[in-house]
């Protein structure tokens, strides 16, 4: 009864005007004020401030520069094993598995399709039929930084323009095609283990997702589809980021989500629904490399 209250809430509210007020707050340099509101949140949500290479709130001259910390150095371990994929970002998983012929599943009774989120790119959404999916949450206590699963090749990037609704637990189980109607970035790479997509979500109150190699993208919101294309390895302008590198950033919490081709990786079996995840932990094991998959 709860959940379903507050998702009526959700879809009601101005989400969009919602968001670019508090982005508008978020970016606004207030000297006292802003130290005031960032203690605020450190206390309500009891942020973990010890890993914060800046621990004294005071450091910050926006809520966006503390939201968006960068931690101490070796806080987050990588996992350099080349048999191991590791975890692109801190917080709780929400759903993973196989992906059932073009099915993948996001909350009781509700599955959404590869072609919707990709927005209907069946030729990108054959790579990863049957393949294997990861959905990680973050919470707006986590640190909010993505990594890369391993050593990889940009091919092309996506901006998808939607809806901006909630990403939380109450959200997934009452809104059906979730993560294929929010707001995203896809970016597609080649890796060792064949293609893998990382997909950036949107939602309500999130400010803004960032690249490593592009910068600020879902800003301003002109509700238009964006594509970059980029070279593939060895060549002028290819963009190759290693296993653990810093590759996005979110103003404000959501949701990132792998994909992955089937035959190439394995997840591993401990992992689960509510399973916390930590930047560099193991994620999967590269199966052999008996059928390597490359995007053309």
């Amino acid at each position: 009864m709860f959940d379903s209250l507050k998702v009526i809430l959700i879809k009601i509210m101005p989400k969009k005007l919602l968001t670019k007020m508090i982005s508008w707050i978020a970016n606004f340099q207030g000297g006292w004020l802003t130290t005031t509101m960032i203690n605020i949140f450190i206390w309500f949500y009891k942020v973990d401030m010890s890993e914060a290479l800046y621990s004294n709130s005071s450091s910050y001259c926006t809520f966006n520069d503390f939201f968006i910390r960068p931690l101490k150095k070796n806080m987050r371990l990588i996992n350099f094993d080349t048999s191991l994929l590791v975890m692109p970002v801190d917080g709780i998983i929400s759903q993973l598995g196989r992906i059932e012929g073009n099915q993948m599943f996001q909350a009781k009774n509700h599955y959404y399709s590869l072609q919707a989120l990709l927005a209907g790119n069946n030729n990108l959404a054959n790579y990863f039929l049957n393949g294997y999916f990861v959905n990680i949450y973050l919470s707006l206590r986590d640190y909010h930084r993505v990594h890369m699963p391993c050593n990889s090749t940009l091919r092309e990037m996506i901006y998808i323009p939607g809806k901006l609704y909630s990403v939380n637990r109450s959200a997934t189980r009452k809104i059906p095609n979730l993560f294929a109607r929010n707001e995203r970035v896809i970016c597609v790479f080649d890796t060792n283990h064949g293609p893998m997509i990382q997909i950036l979500v949107g939602a309500i109150i999130v400010g803004s997702i960032e690249t490593s190699w592009v910068g600020t993208i879902t800003t301003p919101r002109e509700g238009m589809v964006k594509r970059w294309r980029y070279p593939s390895a060895g060549h002028n302008g290819a963009i190759v980021l290693l296993k653990g590198q810093e590759m996005g950033r979110f103003k404000l919490g959501s949701t990132v989500i792998n994909l992955f081709a089937p035959n190439q990786i394995k997840l591993l079996e401990h992992l689960k629904p509510e399973s916390k995840t930590r930047v560099g932990q193991p994620l999967a094991t590269v199966l052999p490399n008996l059928n390597n998959i490359t995007l053309e």
